[in-house]
């Protein structure tokens, strides 16, 4: 099976010009269900499989994705890289809505979520200092001519619980800290993927100024809808641009991040654990003998 991209965002992306051997993909997992069936085509060579995060008709909080599974179903059939698409409302005056942000940093403020995989009897710990992967942000970056709207470089994408909308203060806050952009998924997905060694990028399509600006109205679900609705068109032209630049091979730091993670004593590993993470990390649990 050769090596694919993950494409995690809405339910109408892979409905796009050229995808061809389209299939659908039914993946159980350890961790239940993913949100949805995988989508899987060839574009221009490249294999590539996407997943609507909250599922077919956007049936998931984002407090209720099942993110295990999702990032366990992609590992399992191959992708290698994931381009997250999400909704994101601005924090900075020059970020408008309708244009796109690549973060490369994230602030968590989420709570009670399935964010690791560990547990259970396996302990690990990965570095997140630089959670989203160079290589796969610069491949995004040089798609900004193709996509045909103003891209921003870098930033911090702040992860909140949701799944209501930032109150004014916390918005006030959120920037304080230097946030670029706000969301409620991306955090999450970045965990996952760094633990499962998968290089992981976002691209940002900003739809709103949260509630902190002064002059433009507060973020609303109707507001959100009809720049995504614009922004749909724009997300297919940088998968197809990003298709064409993700490297074929990975050089990058995130391949092995978790070659130094495990903790536990590989003979004190649970088998139901163990066969749950043979798929991620079973390279690094053999027992010495």
């Amino acid at each position: 099976m050769d090596s694919a991209i993950g494409i995690i965002g809405g339910s109408g992306l892979y409905e796009m010009e050229g995808l061809e051997e389209v299939r659908e993909l039914d993946v159980p997992t350890p961790f239940g269900l993913p949100s949805d069936t995988l989508v899987e085509g060839r574009l221009g060579g490249r294999r590539l499989v996407f997943l609507p995060r909250h599922g077919r008709g956007h049936r998931f909080l984002p407090s209720e994705v099942p993110y295990r599974a999702n990032i366990w179903a992609l590992k399992s059939v191959g992708v290698e890289w994931i381009i997250s698409i999400s909704a994101v409302g601005s924090l900075e005056e020059d970020v408008r809505p309708g244009e796109i942000c690549l973060p490369d940093q994230f602030i968590d403020r989420t709570w009670g979520r399935q964010g690791t995989f560990f547990g259970d009897g396996i302990v690990g710990h990965v570095a997140m200092a630089d959670p989203v992967c160079a290589d796969l942000r610069q491949a995004l970056w040089d798609t900004r001519r193709a996509a045909g709207v103003p891209f921003h470089r870098g930033g911090t994408y702040v992860c909140i619980q949701g799944p209501q909308f930032s109150t004014r203060a916390e918005s006030f806050w959120y920037r304080s800290m230097g946030a670029r952009v706000i969301g409620m998924t991306n955090a999450t997905e970045a965990r996952l993927a760094r633990e499962a060694e998968l290089c992981y990028a976002t691209v940002a399509l900003v739809t709103d100024y949260d509630c902190w600006h002064e002059t433009e109205e507060e973020v609303s679900v109707e507001a959100v809808l009809e720049v995504l609705r614009r922004n749909v068109d724009t997300a297919r032209r940088i998968v197809r641009e990003a298709a064409a630049r993700v490297p074929r091979e990975r050089t990058c730091p995130c391949k092995d991040a978790a070659r130094f993670a495990v903790l536990t004593d590989p003979g004190r590993i649970p088998p139901e654990t163990r066969r749950r993470m043979e798929l991620l990390l079973g390279r690094y649990l053999e027992e010495d003998r």
